[in-house]
This record gives structure tokens, C-alpha cells and sequence, in this order.
């Protein structure tokens, strides 16, 4: 005999209109709203599509470049949001939950969310929201971002479903990647950021992937094909393998999930790392704090000065000289918390 399944959200739209990194934390988030709705849509920005795609719960993955959210975010295109109106409408969701980081507003897609006749709307918000919410979340102090974007689903009527853990997750199998050789037991360092202030300097990066080889471990290094002349600089200076450019964001997952430990500043592979249960040595720029955006629910050591003048300023350029947060971490720092996570034996060079 078939049970039938309570589904009371009906069609839901979620929102998060940031980077893969950001979505990626809204994973477990999005699962508890499919656990609990007929189907679950993901709106995201062009910087977090390559995550949405990997997210288990999500049916379509819909596309818009908001204008009050990104790192360089894009002029009002009145075309493109009536576009984007009318094709929220077609769609009929009873629901729309958007999600936001603590310092965003999500009163702009709310208003978009009525404008195209969504009769609920949830978010978290600190402003007024005057009618485009139903339901105005207050986040609870303390709180991770993962933690925080589940508080506000449970809120909209969202569970986590059975067995669920609330850890990040991606959709399974991972693409196969056997075509890069990789090597058993390798490091994987990935130097850049997409907010500047997060990643570490070429020369740092370049220390303390030589450490590692000196060390005795295979380090592969990763980035974006943006990021090609610095994964180029840094493998150059280490003997590392240069991996900058070269893989999908899918199949960077894959490369993270057979690796040892990663090595990474607060940025979306880290997040990607978490996700596939591989291990981190995060080194944490503290110009967001620690506490809401380290990697979750993953063994993780965390280096880097978290008392340091840019503290919870959100820079994006590295406001002091030097970017002593993160530099004045020792290679042989790193090099032991990757032992510490992988409980292999190594020998520190000089």
C-alpha cells in the first residue's frame, strides 16, 4: 500500500543570490524545504549557479544577475527584472523563502516575489519589511551560516527530512576525473578567493606549498581559470602540480573529495571541500568572523590572526599592509595542521 506524503509548501522558489560558496551553505537549507514541498526551484546569481546545479533537493536552477547583491554587482536592468516577473509568475509558486547573509537586505526580491504573485513570503530581515513578508525571521545569535539559513527554512515551514544530517552535501555520483592522474594522498592548495582580502599573496602561497613537498606530500594546486598566472606562480616556486584552470566546478569537487586535506582561505572551495567531506586547513582571513563562515561540519584546523586590525570589517581589499592575517602564518603552521588532520607522519624542513 502506497502512504501518501504530506507536502504542504507546495511549489516553493528559493533565493540566494550570492557565490557558489554562499549557495553551498544554503544546501542543507534547500533539502529541509524539498523534504517538506512538492518541488524546490533555486534563484541564484551567475557567481552561484555552478553550485545550485550540485545541490540535492533542487528542480530547476533559475538565473538573475541581481543588481543589489555581488562583489561588482551590475547596473538596474528594467528588461531583465520584468523579464524576470513574468517568468516567476508563469511558474505559479506558492512559496518564496529568500535567503540572505546577515548584513543583506531581502526586501528587494520580496517585492519582486509579490510583484509576480507569490502569496508567501519568508526571509530574514532586520528592516521593516511593511506586507512583503509573511514571515519575518530574527536570526538567533551564534549561529553558523548553515545553521542559520536551516532556522530560517524550519521557520517557513520546512523540515529536514529523515536521516538528513545537515551537513553539506552534493549531488552523487562526481564526475569522473581519472583522466588528471591523480596522486594518492595529495595536498590540495588553492591560494585565490573571489573576494581578494580571503585568499593568500603568491608568495606566501608559493612557502607553504613548498613546505608541504619538502615535507613528502604530492600538492596539487587549484584555482579558476582566472587564477592561471597565480596556481602557475605558486606551483612554480614549490614543485607542486599546477591544476589552475583545468577542471569544472564539478569536477574540482571530485579532485577535493580524493584528496587528504585542503588547504584553502575562507572562499567557496573550502565550502566545496566541506561538501565532500574532505578536510581543512582553513586559513581565515577574520574580516567576517569564524564563527558563521568557517568550513562546517568537517575536521578543520583554523590559522590565521583573528584578532588582526581588518576583524569584522568585511573588506574586500586587504586593508593593511602586508595582509599580516594570513602571512605571518608559518609554512611549517600548515604543514603540521595538515598532520594534525591526517595523522601522517611527516618531516618539517627548515
Amino acid at each position: 500500500m502506497t502512504v501518501p506524503v504530506d507536502r504542504p509548501l507546495g511549489r516553493v522558489l528559493a533565493v540566494r543570490a550570492d557565490n557558489d560558496g554562499d549557495v553551498l551553505l544554503t544546501g542543507p537549507a534547500v533539502r529541509a524545504l524539498a523534504a517538506s514541498a512538492d518541488r524546490v526551484d533555486l534563484l541564484v546569481s551567475p557567481a552561484g549557479r555552478a553550485a545550485a546545479e550540485q545541490l540535492p533537493g533542487v528542480g530547476d536552477v533559475l538565473v538573475f544577475d541581481a543588481p543589489w547583491s555581488g562583489f561588482v554587482p551590475p547596473p538596474v536592468d528594467a528588461a531583465a527584472v520584468h523579464a524576470l516577473v513574468a517568468e516567476l509568475a508563469e511558474r505559479r509558486y506558492d512559496r518564496c523563502v529568500v535567503f540572505t547573509s546577515f548584513h543583506q537586505s531581502p526586501l528587494p526580491m520580496a517585492l519582486l516575489a509579490r510583484l509576480a504573485g507569490i502569496g508567501h513570503v519568508a526571509a530574514t530581515s532586520v528592516d521593516y519589511p511593511g506586507s512583503l513578508l509573511d514571515v519575518r525571521h530574527r536570526r538567533p545569535d551564534g549561529l553558523h551560516e548553515v545553521e542559520a539559513a536551516l532556522d530560517l527554512a524550519r521557520a517557513a515551514g520546512g523540515a529536514p527530512g529523515a536521516g538528513d544530517d545537515g551537513r553539506l552535501a552534493l549531488r552523487r555520483p562526481l564526475p569522473d576525473v581519472d583522466h588528471l592522474a591523480l596522486p594518492d594522498g595529495a595536498v590540495v592548495l588553492h591560494p585565490g578567493a573571489s573576494v581578494p582580502a580571503r585568499g593568500l599573496t603568491p608568495e606566501h602561497a608559493g612557502a607553504v606549498a613548498r613546505a608541504l613537498v619538502d615535507a613528502g606530500r604530492p600538492v596539487l594546486v587549484t584555482g579558476g581559470p582566472g587564477e592561471r598566472d597565480l596556481t602557475a606562480a605558486v606551483a612554480a616556486a614549490s614543485g607542486a602540480r599546477d591544476l589552475g584552470g583545468r577542471t569544472s566546478f564539478a569536477e574540482l569537487a571530485a579532485v577535493l573529495a580524493r584528496a587528504a586535506c585542503v588547504v584553502v582561505g575562507n572562499t567557496g572551495p573550502a565550502h566545496l571541500a566541506a561538501a565532500v567531506g574532505t578536510p581543512v586547513v582553513s586559513l581565515f582571513s577574520p574580516v567576517v568572523p569564524a564563527e558563521r563562515w568557517a568550513p562546517y561540519g568537517v575536521p578543520t584546523v583554523l590559522l590565521g590572526d583573528q584578532g588582526a586590525p581588518c576583524r569584522g570589517t568585511r573588506a574586500r581589499e586587504c586593508p593593511v599592509a602586508g595582509h599580516p592575517c594570513l602571512s605571518s602564518v608559518a609554512p611549517s603552521e600548515v604543514v603540521h595542521a595538515v598532520e594534525a588532520l591526517t595523522a601522517r607522519p611527516v618531516e618539517v624542513g627548515a
